[in-house]
């Protein structure tokens, strides 16, 4: 059994009230930091489509910043169309396969255009942040990468505004996600994607129940891990394995600002999505689409870029792993059936919402 310091005494009520305001101070300056860097980097953003006059009052707002996804947007915009999306405002990040053409003409997007480092723009972050600060304050914004479709219970039948009600009327400013990795049954290089299909005709096998969760204390959030990338890439590491919890869905305030991609954010009461009392909250999940056919050749360049991890060459080995069009499905892999499925799995919740 492990002894106390005789000199140790247990932490009293004033202690714990000290730490807790001492965090709240780290925390406001840390905000504030960051919208400050969000309003330095805006001038690396050059406006192709500015459309955001159109955008009415509590009109549902989506944020991206994307390079080179012609080949996923038609369906990504079909599918955040189908959801209520009402206007999409975009961040193309150097892209040379016509994405930024493709957007560009479409009557509810505003494009802008930066050739400027992703990664010292914090993955995209401050370029986001500044388009939250001047045109989603009051508005409930999501924030998705171009391979995540999001899905949340009654999604065919009740849209983004009836769930952003549902949120508001049970007095919550956002909501969490599990960010959910797809792939096919086979290397993932051999099932061909063609623009506008159905991705999960495509890919529509996960991971069930290799999951863990810790809390964060500091963000108040949850740490979520695991998945096919924790199983293949990172068993050997799996604290180093990609974080898949995420908060996508926000009533915005201009002095919000997300930490790290979606995964939590600022200040801290956003992150509290979730019941630690035994209760169940309303939640979601991104379909993670990476694995069509496509990131068999994306890794390889990915990897020279070296621009979507801070610590790049922790990634080479999950790159080069990639590269070589390895397989993910196991016989105890299991295929997407819908999101009462997903609930049954305990992987998503209605939170009581009938």
């Amino acid at each position: 059994m492990a002894r106390r310091d005789a000199g140790a005494r247990p932490a009293t009520p004033q202690d714990r009230s000290a730490r807790a305001l001492w965090q709240a101070y780290r925390w406001r300056w840390g905000r504030r930091r960051l919208l400050a860097r969000a309003l330095a980097k805006r001038r690396q953003l050059r406006v192709v489509a500015d459309r955001t006059s159109s955008i009415a009052p509590g009109a549902v707002l989506a944020f991206l910043c994307l390079r080179n996804e012609a080949q996923r947007l038609p369906y990504l915009l079909q599918h955040y169309r189908g959801l209520g999306v009402d206007h999409f405002l975009v961040v193309d990040n150097g892209s040379d396969d016509g994405s930024d053409a493709l957007l560009s003409g479409e009557p509810d997007i505003s494009l802008w255009r930066t050739d400027a480092s992703y990664r010292l723009a914090r993955f995209g972050l401050d370029w986001v942040t500044w388009l939250q600060i001047r045109h989603g304050h009051g508005h409930w914004c999501l924030t998705v990468d171009a391979d995540e479709l999001l899905v949340y219970p009654f999604w065919q039948t009740r849209p983004l505004p009836a769930l952003c009600h549902e949120l508001a009327r049970r007095g919550r400013s956002s909501m969490a996600a599990l960010m959910l990795d797809l792939y096919p049954k086979g290397r993932v290089g051999d099932t061909p994607y063609r623009a506008g299909d159905d991705p999960l005709d495509r890919i529509d096998w996960f991971d069930a129940g290799n999951y863990t969760i810790r809390r964060q204390p500091g963000q108040d959030s949850l740490w979520v891990q695991g998945g096919p990338r924790a199983r293949c890439f990172f068993a050997d590491a799996p604290r180093r394995a990609p974080t898949l919890n995420k908060l996508p869905l926000v009533f915005w305030n201009r002095r919000h600002v997300y930490l790290n991609s979606t995964h939590a954010a600022l200040p801290p009461r956003l992150n509290r999505a979730y019941d630690d009392d035994g209760g169940e909250q309303l939640s979601g999940a991104l379909l993670h689409t990476k694995f069509l056919d496509q990131i068999v050749t994306r890794s390889g360049e990915e990897r020279l870029r070296g621009e979507h991890f801070a610590n790049s060459a922790l990634y080479d080995r999950y790159y080069e792993a990639l590269t070589e069009n390895p397989t993910l499905w196991t016989p105890q892999s299991t295929r997407y059936r819908g999101w009462r499925h997903l609930e049954a799995l305990g992987l998503m919740s209605r939170g009581g919402w009938i």
